[in-house]
């Protein structure tokens, strides 16, 4: 019990225990300052991913409990503030139609690997899609928010920089939804030899003239 819980997976099931607190305060629409409180817990509860890698490689605490909730506390809170967004009318549901089952394709591929003995690590297409998608997210949130507003109006006369927080809130989510679908087809790539189904194997093994 002492070696689950160790300080890394603490930080981690710490992740998820916020997420649906991140979810009332976005869904809230608290006035004003709402969506930058919303905002920066987001991108708190996301650096914390971070920590907790750094601190089970430090301390030589990996285990397989961590390896396996690590994974599902991003993907969790990466789907719940997708579902907030579209819920809000912020993107459409099909941007996160495409994100999220990308995730469960990528983790069904995982699956299929572990079970043949393979470990497939995050690319650098995955990491990078994630760091995009996280910038993107924050991005929609506070886009149309009164202080971004306030800060346009206080930085130039007359400037809107609600619009050009939009447009460039749209631009990452683009280069993120390219990258989300080239990472998937990365992963195929690299496990190309673990898909084929065990009986394909087999056949492809044997050799009736060897009998």
């Amino acid at each position: 019990m002492k070696a689950l819980l160790n300080p890394a997976n603490k930080v981690t099931l710490l992740r998820m225990f916020f997420i649906p607190v991140f979810v009332v305060a976005l869904l809230a629409n608290l006035p004003v300052w709402g969506p930058i409180w919303a905002a920066l817990l987001f991108t708190a509860l996301a650096a914390t991913d971070a920590v907790d890698g750094y601190l089970a490689r430090s301390r030589n605490e990996v285990t397989n409990f961590g390896k396996l909730i690590d994974p599902l506390a991003d993907k969790l809170l990466v789907t719940a503030a997708l579902v907030v967004l579209v819920e809000l009318g912020q993107i459409p549901a099909w941007i996160a139609l495409v994100i999220i089952s990308r995730e469960f394709i990528v983790t069904g591929l995982r699956m299929i690997a572990i079970v043949e003995g393979r470990i497939i690590s995050a690319g650098s297409f995955g990491k990078a899609k994630t760091v995009l998608q996280i910038i993107a997210i924050v991005g929609f949130i506070i886009k149309d928010s009164q202080p971004v507003a306030m800060l346009g109006e206080w930085i130039w006369a007359g400037g809107d920089l609600v619009l050009y927080m939009n447009i460039l809130s749209w631009v990452i989510m683009a280069v993120a939804l390219v990258l989300t679908i080239w990472s998937m087809v990365d992963y195929f790539y690299h496990a190309r030899d673990v898909i084929q189904l065990p009986t394909v194997q087999r056949e492809q093994d044997h050799h009736p003239e060897d009998e």
